[in-house]
């Protein structure tokens, strides 16, 4: 059986407790979506965008255009049962709830507090509600195989499939939202970079094949 790639959640921030979560990733299927809106303009007739001829000329064909953040959704399943087999205390006790309560942790809006240190905003530091004040959503680094994407999780959706006797869960798949936040920072600017060498390899391997 092959080794199956661990993926991490990473909170970059100073905070209380630092997050971190790693799982067993190796998806079936993972969604990736993109969108973008156009503006032609008061370009004439009815298909929209402005005649062109030349490639120079491109670039008035749409006036504007607005990109959406990347967000894409995976499947990770988070269980204990190895560990328990093995005897480990905290998974004989507490199952998996260790990892669901850092992934409640990672979406719940943080507080700044002294020393640029961030907690839970629940915990007395923020406003009534979510997001008031100096309170924001923790930015996480996603370690993927080569890449290290910096995200928002924006939503959480937890399957519990079995349970301890006291009714804790050992096992569970859990369905995560990201928006890749993009723009300048470090890890984004290196995945724009591993982005072009990649399109640049495949041109390289369309053109050597013969295509064109």
């Amino acid at each position: 059986m092959l080794n199956t790639v661990k993926g991490m959640l990473i909170e970059y921030a100073l905070s209380l407790p630092p997050l971190v979560l790693a799982f067993d990733f190796n998806p079936q299927s993972l969604t990736r979506s993109r969108t973008i809106t156009l503006r032609t303009g008061s370009a004439p007739g009815t298909r929209g965008g402005y005649d062109f001829a030349l490639p120079t000329e491109t670039a008035r064909v749409a006036q504007g255009v607005t990109v959406q953040p990347e967000s894409f959704t995976i499947e990770i399943l988070l269980d204990a049962t190895d560990r328990m087999n093995d005897g480990d205390p905290i998974a004989t006790q507490f199952g998996i709830e260790p990892e669901l309560d850092t992934l409640r942790t990672m979406v719940e809006p943080k507080a700044q507090g002294p020393g640029g240190l961030q907690t839970l905003a629940s915990l007395g530091l923020g406003g009534q509600r979510a997001f008031q004040r100096s309170e924001s959503a923790s930015v996480l680094l996603l370690v993927w195989g080569t890449h290290i994407l910096p995200v928002f999780l924006t939503s959480i959706r937890v399957t519990e499939e079995a349970h301890l006797p006291s009714l804790v869960p050992y096992r569970a798949r859990a369905s995560l939202t990201m928006q890749v936040i993009e723009g300048n920072n470090p890890f984004y600017q290196v995945e724009k970079v591993r982005q072009v060498v990649g399109a640049a390899l495949n041109t390289g391997r369309t053109v050597i094949g013969g295509i064109f």
